[in-house]
């Protein structure tokens, strides 16, 4: 039988183990499933293979949030975002495409290092932004939802603010229903989603559930922001490893 993206059968269980982490993590903190996913996959694979079975699946989880969301939803900052994110998408992905796998891989790791160096500093925004630093803040987000992992740059944009915990969560649910939706159809324009995504997807799906669950009971006695931290030293270990393997 031959696995998606030609995976060998213990890359494939990698993969499987992954994916559950990353869905236990995104239940139990809010956040981080692509970037654990795509940062982890670096691995073993070419990183990209694996942007479009993140953005499905965040398509997926996102709609399962819509209908608590809805109404508290600032359209105003998510059509600036997304202006922005219209060019940001295009550009990230059209670099990204020119490089080899190895360049990818750096790519990645040290986007990510960065972002989690930024997370983890706690940077914070003293005065109120308008229109013209939310579509900067897309076009960010866009080039880096080209490796499926623009989430990063706006929460930690968001989370700089003040902003009001039901407006936040809202906000950004109905920005990245609209990026990620926008991003595959790109994603598919360029040839990144194939039958092997849609085949990884299918077996993501029970790992993606299972995880969520358990990651959403809190299991562990450990606060969602103290999880959050521990995840995004995760996610800079697999940044570094990457890094490593893309040199060796």
């Amino acid at each position: 039988m031959t696995l998606p993206f030609d995976l060998s059968i213990p890359a494939a269980v990698y993969m499987a183990v992954v994916v559950f982490g990353a869905a236990f993590v995104r239940g139990y903190s809010g956040f981080g499933f692509s970037a654990l996913l795509v940062t982890a996959s670096s691995l073993v694979t070419n990183p990209l293979n694996f942007v479009g079975v993140a953005i499905i699946c965040e398509c997926w989880m996102t709609a399962q949030q819509w209908n608590k969301a809805a109404g508290d939803v600032d359209w105003k900052r998510v059509k600036a975002l997304m202006l922005g994110s219209l060019i940001g998408v295009p550009l990230g992905l059209w670099i990204i495409t020119q490089i080899p796998v190895d360049a990818a891989r750096i790519v990645v790791s040290l986007y990510v290092l960065v972002m989690c160096a930024v997370m983890l500093h706690g940077w914070r925004i003293a005065r109120v932004q308008g229109g013209a630093a939310h579509g900067a803040a897309g076009v960010v987000a866009g080039m880096a939802n080209a490796l499926g992992m623009g989430g990063l740059p706006v929460v930690t944009y968001f989370a700089a603010q003040t902003i009001g915990p039901r407006v936040f969560r809202a906000t950004l649910i109905a920005y990245f229903a609209i990026l990620d939706f926008f991003t595959g159809i790109l994603l598919w324009w360029h040839g990144l989603i194939t039958w092997d995504t849609v085949m990884a997807v299918l077996g993501a799906v029970p790992m993606v559930v299972l995880g969520i669950w358990l990651g959403g009971r809190h299991f562990f006695n450990t606060d969602p922001q103290d999880f959050r931290k521990f995840a995004i030293r995760l996610l800079a270990g697999l940044a570094v490893l990457g890094f490593v393997k893309s040199l060796v």
